[in-house]
Order: C-alpha cells, then sequence, then structure tokens
C-alpha cells in the first residue's frame, strides 16, 4: 500500500490554488469541458421536460454518467498539468480506459448515506410530522408567489407542533454524511485512473488520506466554500447583464455553462492536486510549487 504523506494544514490551500493554476493554464479547453457537461445535462434535462415518462430514467442516467465525467476532467487536468493539451475526447477516457465499473462504485457512499438519511428521517420525524412539514412548507410558498409576507404569526401557527428539535439533529447528522462522503470519494478518482485501484479500495485509500490531513481538509473545505461563492456571484453578475440582452431562458442557460465551465474544472484540478500532494506524484511543476501562483 503506499504511504500516505501528512501535510500541514495549509497545504488544504495548496490544493485549491492548485486547481486554479491548471485552470488558468488552459481556461478555454478545460472551461469547454465543464460546460459540455452541463450542456449534456440541461439537454437531458430538456428532453424529460418534454417527455416527462423518460424523466427519471434520464436523471439516472445522469447520475451514472457523473463519475465517469468527473474522471475524464481529471485525465484532462493531468495532461495540461504535464503540457499536453486538453481534448474534449477525455471526457470519455475512463470508458476508453476500461474503468468505468470502478468509477460507478463511488456513487455506493452517496447511495448509502440517502438511505441511512431517509431512515434516519422517518424515525427522529415520522410520517405525520414529515406531512405536516411538506404542508407548512407548500403554504409558504403559495404566500411567497402571491406576493405577501408571511408574519411571524402565521410562520409560527404553521410550523407549531413540528420537531424542531430532531430536524436540527436529522440536518447536522446529514451535514456529517455528505463530509463522510465527500472524504471518501475526494481522490478515489484518480486513484482508479492512475494508480489502477479498484473502486472500494480507492474509496478506502481516500478516506485514511483525508482523515490523516484532517486540518488541511478543513482549510480546503472552507477555502472551496468561498471560491464557490465567489464563482457563483461572479456567474450571477453575468446573468443579470446577459437577461438583458438575450431574455431570462437563454441567460439562465448560458449562466449553468458558465457555472459548470469554471467550477468543474475547478474541483478537478484541485482533485488531482491533492492527489499529487497524499501519493506523491512525481510531476507537475504547478501542483509542486502552487504558492507561487498568482490568483
Amino acid at each position: 500500500m503506499d504511504t500516505i504523506r501528512k501535510l500541514p494544514a495549509s497545504d488544504g490551500a495548496e490544493w485549491l490554488l492548485g486547481g486554479f493554476a491548471l485552470l488558468r493554464r488552459a481556461p478555454l479547453a478545460l472551461g469547454a469541458l465543464g460546460a459540455l457537461w452541463g450542456l449534456l445535462a440541461s439537454l437531458v434535462m430538456a428532453v424529460g421536460m418534454a417527455v416527462p415518462a423518460l424523466a427519471a430514467v434520464l436523471q439516472f442516467l445522469v447520475a451514472l454518467a457523473g463519475p465517469v465525467l468527473f474522471a475524464g476532467l481529471v485525465w484532462a487536468v493531468r495532461e495540461v498539468a504535464h503540457g499536453r493539451p486538453a481534448l474534449p475526447v477525455h471526457l470519455l477516457q475512463g470508458v476508453r480506459e476500461g474503468r468505468v465499473p470502478q468509477l460507478l462504485t463511488t456513487l455506493l457512499p452517496q447511495v448509502a448515506a440517502g438511505l441511512v438519511l431517509g431512515v434516519l428521517l422517518l424515525v427522529l420525524v415520522g410520517t405525520q410530522q414529515l406531512q405536516h412539514l411538506a404542508q407548512a412548507s407548500e403554504e409558504l410558498n403559495a404566500l411567497a408567489q402571491s406576493g405577501q409576507q408571511p408574519t411571524p404569526e402565521q410562520v409560527e401557527a404553521l410550523v407549531a407542533g413540528l420537531p424542531a428539535g430532531r430536524i436540527l439533529l436529522w440536518l447536522l447528522l446529514g451535514l456529517a454524511a455528505a463530509v463522510a462522503v465527500a472524504m471518501t470519494v475526494f481522490v478515489s478518482v484518480p486513484r482508479i485512473l492512475f494508480d489502477r485501484r479498484g473502486g472500494l479500495e480507492a474509496m478506502r485509500d481516500s478516506l485514511r488520506a483525508c482523515l490523516h490531513n484532517l486540518p488541511a481538509l478543513a482549510v480546503f473545505l472552507l477555502l472551496t466554500l468561498v471560491a464557490v461563492f465567489a464563482v457563483y456571484f461572479g456567474v450571477l453578475l453575468a446573468t443579470l447583464v446577459l437577461q438583458l440582452l438575450a431574455g431570462p431562458l437563454l441567460a439562465m442557460w448560458i449562466a449553468q455553462l458558465l457555472l459548470m465551465g469554471v467550477l468543474m474544472p475547478l474541483l478537478a484540478g484541485a482533485t488531482y492536486t491533492a492527489w499529487t500532494r497524499f501519493f506523491g506524484e512525481a510531476v507537475p511543476e504547478v501542483a509542486a510549487a502552487p504558492a507561487q501562483i498568482e490568483v
């Protein structure tokens, strides 16, 4: 088994900086791959809205394609790190490498977490209280759509009797489950692609690496949230301008492509950088000295 490096907490910032640096080296090529992923997802959603009978099947196919497409982005950022161009064909590199079964295995933690949280929701809150919560949510949405501002008395009447403590506990458990899933799959894709590990073995290595470097992971997650918010805010401003030029529907569609074109290559680059730091690939200069990068 490979040795996992023990990294300082500040190294978490280096992973994100490495993602930005790789994106800066090939913004158009990597951005196009992320936008292509967004385009495929939007086309599938459009078909699902046009043919409701196929919506569930298409959403399932999109979920299955997620790990494969992300693996393609990770491959593309590695090509950029090695001084080679990122190409659209890289999105299907996981298929060409014969690693699809292993990549699909990374969906198991998400499925397991969803099932456990669903059972916990029924146990902690109960069916009747969930119906009450859904009814209260619908009435608040109806008030908002009618342009009325619900008064504190109305809100209190709607949520009266709900087990707030147990709902809060379930939300905290959901947050903990999300962090656990993120740790399990964080560097599992590059382990599968480049280290030729099996799916379960790669997820085990990812979890061990994250547990071994919890301070660095905490710094990375915090800075990533800030970066995602900043990117989202920038895209939102661009959307407001696009609405004046192209209308709301086209503006929202372009905004989705922009968001995917920035965030997905950025996350793929950060994942690749973290993998090189954890397990020590002998390249690249961008990942090896991210502190010299200006952002």
